[in-house]
């Protein structure tokens, strides 16, 4: 990906598992019986075969509710006055590409509203089927009962959409990924205008305007991109939850009863809870499971990646992973916080990877610090 490739930058050393004792690389855990306290039995209600499904569907909100709620605005682009110099003509170049990616930033902001808004509508209505048919199956009713099968095709119609939602969302991601890569090219192109020679002191000034606006640009597009992988994650997760729990309904219509959701998402488990504080308390503290360095422009640690956490997660499958950015802890206070804020980038760019890869986001925590010890930014992964 455009994106990854420009903002990742560096060598990566990935830690052999055997070269750990089993201790390192699985740390015991410990956590309550999994059926946890025997559930406390219904009350008994009078049968109401009559009574409406509607309302129990209507009175539940739709599972898709919590995607992201963001817009992203350009910051704009002021004018400036031409002044006749050559380093002038290249900053009025540069506010038009600026003013271009910005009209990108605008086009892709209004479609992920929009498919947004489609996935949460299509997730609401087939909620409120799925709604309408548990009620119908938890008091009981004739073996394939032609209505709720006539239902559940519509469920199946209404998550399909939902899925195409997932394969719009994945397209922006990848137009919104090349644009923030063109931002970080264009920023890079305004610093560099700043040592042409020739230049007079507006030219400087209308420069430094640029540079902010550049820089606020990058910003929203690097949120724009965060919450669309969050979206993403979210929709996946649910679609391929629901997908199962669906399969598990149609058993149930075939047999008029309430059977219980699909066991697919509890084979292997919960992942287990991250630390307060995510990892950071464990660097320098505990062998990490791989560490990508960030010293070169470009790296391919996405294969190596792939590697390790597909052997961990065969190894224990209920297993979560802690991402730590570590920045290094030298220079002043301001240098110190402008390389956290990189290091993170890079955590938040292996995140992505992850996620793409399959991992679902609720195994995974991020986090940054600083080490005295890092000589470059760097990347920890550590398995729990």
């Amino acid at each position: 990906m455009l994106c990854r490739t420009s903002l990742v930058v560096g060598s990566m050393l990935l830690l052999g598992a055997c070269s750990f004792s089993e201790d390192a690389l699985w740390p015991s855990l410990t956590g309550e019986d999994p059926s946890g306290e025997p559930a406390a039995p219904q009350a008994a209600e009078a049968p109401a075969p009559e009574a409406p499904p509607a309302p129990v569907s209507q009175e539940q909100p739709s599972p898709l509710a919590n995607l992201g709620s963001g817009t992203f605005e350009s910051p704009g682009v002021t004018a400036g006055q031409p002044t006749g110099t050559l380093v002038g003509q290249k900053v009025d170049s540069l506010r038009g590409d600026l003013g271009r990616l910005q009209g990108a930033l605008g086009t892709q902001n209004n479609q992920l509203q929009t498919q947004r808004n489609s996935a949460r509508q299509f997730a609401g209505n087939y909620h409120s089927l799925v709604g309408a048919m548990n009620a119908r199956l938890q008091v009981g009713t004739t073996p394939g009962n032609p209505e709720l099968v006539a239902q559940w095709n519509q469920s199946q119609a209404e998550l399909q959409q939902v899925a195409a939602s997932i394969g719009a969302l994945n397209t922006l991601s990848n137009e919104a990924s090349a644009t923030s890569a063109l931002a970080s090219f264009l920023l890079e192109s305004t610093r560099a205008t700043f040592e042409l020679r020739g230049a007079v002191e507006e030219d400087h000034r209308q420069l430094a305007v640029l540079e902010d606006e550049v820089n606020k640009t990058v910003v929203v597009l690097d949120r724009l991109l965060n919450e669309l992988t969050d979206d993403v994650a979210r929709t996946q997760n649910y679609y391929a939850t629901e997908r199962m729990n669906l399969t598990a309904m149609q058993v149930a219509i075939d047999n008029g009863e309430f059977i219980g959701g699909s066991l697919a998402s509890r084979a292997y488990g919960v992942p287990v809870p991250a630390a307060p504080g995510g990892g950071v308390g464990l660097v320098g503290q505990r062998q990490p499971l791989a560490v990508i360095r960030f010293d070169r422009p470009i790296v391919e640690y996405e294969p190596a990646l792939f590697t390790v956490i597909n052997s961990a997660l065969e190894r224990r499958p209920n297993a979560g992973f802690d991402l730590v950015a570590v920045a290094p802890a030298v220079g002043d206070p301001a240098r110190v916080a402008l390389e956290t804020n990189k290091s993170r980038r890079n955590a938040e760019n292996v995140l992505r990877s992850l996620i793409n890869m399959g991992l679902p986001a609720d195994r995974v925590s991020l986090a940054a610090t600083s080490s005295p010890q890092a000589q470059v930014n760097e990347v920890h992964v550590y398995v729990r």
